[in-house]
């Protein structure tokens, strides 16, 4: 006898609100089909387990199955099943009270929250079916029922010939979705959210051709066998002392077929306050620190949410790669929502302090193997150090600075190393480093001739997490090797006696100014060492940093740019150059050698191009 009702709702028109909203993501509705037929069918394995259930489980694997000709899809489970009064509580009332909520909050939502958070996974069906039916037989001794909806309100109840315990949900699908009535594009979309899920998962059968016999009676044999979507537990799932290092590294392959393999992995395995289980892998990283945002896939109990972990993982995170799954994250849920979740900051603090222990324990425990990677693993450690503050606490131990020689240190020992020399004046420890090696040999040069250690920072990272180093390290200054002539750049009380009079180093200051034609030039006469160039240029660390921080703001460094905006032009007094320059009584000759001079200093920085270059090369020929 059926029976008929009405879902108490506030509204008529809610399965086209859930349309509206869900639309975007409208293939989601077997996803949340799928991950109910999973649930049922673990509630089962549960309540046997206990010993609430002792009849045979049976072949359990949930089926999706396609018919073309009525244009439905159905969707199969063995699991708990449900007695009338279960179907009239979990979807009459249950699921409706969600989509109520739904309906009155949707206008300040955003159009990416969906279905989980409402509890709307069963009614997702209403964005592709316009009849839906529930045929369902408990695993208790009760009668088996049919439910069916057209969309509205009204639903009718009534007995059903099922035979089998569990449940099948049939879905008359709509004129819009008839690109779901197709055995391939279900596949496709099982294959994206639910190819990790616990319950074997069959879509259609897969059919090959086989020999069987020898020779003249040989003949072609047809073999039909199910479509497995999920085939395998995921190996997040498993136990790590049960894994081989070719399990991970067969995994990462899986994830990512045309990437190198990664240098090492995390496996995360926590219960408590939270659960969390995944598995995340380094993988080479050279100069690209861009965050990738498809790299990170996000589960909860193995279903698929997101590969967008943006308000999950802590920005330097997101350069790993690799599978979280949690529960304690909802399925379907805005960005709004993640921003604001305890649980989602509770993961992100831990996956930071597991990858920090990770590295620290490479670090202190293979220490030869570390350094062979820390081309790869500094940009990731420096990156993480100036974006996150925890990490940064237990980073600072062993990040590692390279020194020209190739030689590696933590922090701690490199201020040991360099104490003898390049400590100044204010008892701080002097770190000298080179971005370009090319065009900062002579600086290099010089800084090493006096006994200093120079250090090599040339990525595209090193700029800012300079700048982010001296500021956490009060008794570190960090110094471009060409920021300062050498004598400068260790500042101390000492200073090189000057072969030239006061009176002598004014009038060179003259002469450099009418050579050069620039009034505005403001060279400075320093005793140098007589070995060195006649003339350094040089941009104080400050005004390079501004140029730098400016230039990231928006291209506005040429503000600071050019000769008038912070270069600073030595002229080495102790050189035999200069003095020659002062002999020189012909103003045209004084002029050539100034010029010759102040070219010479802008090709060490390889600054001397064009014409400039010309007129150097010819300058040269004549002088030699």
């Amino acid at each position: 006898m059926a029976a008929k009702g009405s879902i108490s709702v506030n509204t008529e028109n809610i399965f086209p609100i859930i349309k509206k909203f869900l639309y975007s993501d409208h293939d989601i509705f077997l996803r949340e089909l799928v991950a109910n037929a999973v649930d049922a069918t673990q509630k089962l394995q549960k309540l046997a387990s206990m010993g609430e259930y002792d009849q045979e489980m049976g072949d359990v694997t949930i089926q999706v199955d396609v018919d073309k000709d009525n244009k439905t899809i159905s969707i199969t489970d063995r699991g708990i099943g449900m007695t009338e009064e279960e179907v009239e509580k979990y979807i009459n009332q249950v699921a409706f009270s969600g989509a109520t909520e739904f309906v009155e909050k949707f206008k300040d939502i955003d159009t990416s929250t969906i279905i989980g958070k409402f509890g709307l996974g069963f009614y997702s069906a209403f964005m592709v079916a316009d009849n839906v039916e529930v045929i369902t037989k408990s695993y208790k001794d009760a009668p088996a029922v049919k439910w069916t909806c057209d969309g509205s309100t009204e639903y009718e109840i009534s007995e059903s010939d099922k035979a089998e315990r569990g449940t099948t949900i049939v879905l008359h699908v709509n004129e819009d979705s008839e690109e779901f009535v197709d055995e391939f594009r279900l596949r496709q979309i099982l294959n994206r959210y639910s190819k990790y899920m616990p319950i074997p998962i069959q879509v259609g059968e897969d059919k090959r051709t086989e020999k069987e016999g020898e020779g003249d009676d040989a003949k072609d044999v047809e073999i039909v066998e199910p479509h497995i979507i999920n085939k395998s537990e995921p190996i997040w799932a498993k136990d790590p002392k049960s894994l081989t290092d070719e399990d991970y590294l067969n995994f990462y392959k899986e994830l990512y077929p045309m990437s190198e393999e990664p240098m090492f992995w995390i496996h995360l395995n926590v219960d408590f306050p939270f659960e969390l289980t995944g598995i995340l892998y380094f993988p080479k990283v050279k100069e690209d620190v861009t965050p990738h945002k498809d790299k990170i896939q996000l589960y909860s109990r193995q279903v698929f949410i997101t590969d967008n972990v943006e308000e999950i993982m802590p920005e330097f995170l997101r350069l790993m790669h690799g599978v979280i799954d949690s529960p304690d994250i909802p399925l379907n849920v805005s960005r709004s929502y993640l921003q604001s979740d305890a649980n989602v900051k509770k993961i992100s603090s831990y996956v930071t302090r597991k990858v920090a222990d990770k590295l620290n324990s490479l670090y202190k425990n293979d220490r030869e193997n570390f350094e062979k990677k820390w081309e790869s693993i500094g940009l990731f450690v420096k990156y993480g150090m100036m974006t996150d503050e925890k990490f940064y606490d237990k980073a600072k131990k062993f990040c590692l600075l390279e020194s020209l020689d190739g030689k590696l240190y933590n922090f701690e020992e490199y201020k040991e190393h360099v104490k003898a020399l390049q400590v100044d004046k204010n008892n701080k420890s002097v770190f000298l480093y080179a971005s370009d090696q090319g065009t900062q040999d002579s600086y290099i040069q010089a800084a090493q001739k006096k006994g200093y250690d120079v250090l090599k920072m040339d990525t595209l990272i090193d700029s800012h997490f300079i700048s982010n180093t001296e500021h956490k390290f009060e008794d570190i200054t960090m110094k471009r090797i060409d920021s300062d002539t050498v004598n400068n750049l260790i500042e101390t009380d000492e200073k090189n006696e000057s072969v030239l009079t006061e009176e002598e180093s004014n009038k060179l200051v003259d002469i450099f100014k009418r050579a050069l034609g620039n009034d505005k030039l403001e060279p400075k006469v320093e005793a140098m060492t007589a070995d060195e160039l006649p003339v350094l240029i040089t941009k104080p660390e400050f005004m390079r940093r501004m140029e730098e921080m400016a230039a990231m703001q928006g291209g506005m460094g040429a503000m600071f740019g050019g000769m008038g905006g912070g270069d600073t032009i030595t002229i080495n007094g102790n050189s035999e150059f200069v003095s020659r320059i002062l002999k020189e009584e012909k103003e045209e000759e004084q002029n050539k050698l100034v010029k010759h001079a102040y070219d010479l200093a802008k090709l060490t920085q390889g600054n001397l191009k064009g014409a400039d270059l010309t007129s150097f090369i010819n300058r040269s020929l004549e002088l030699i």
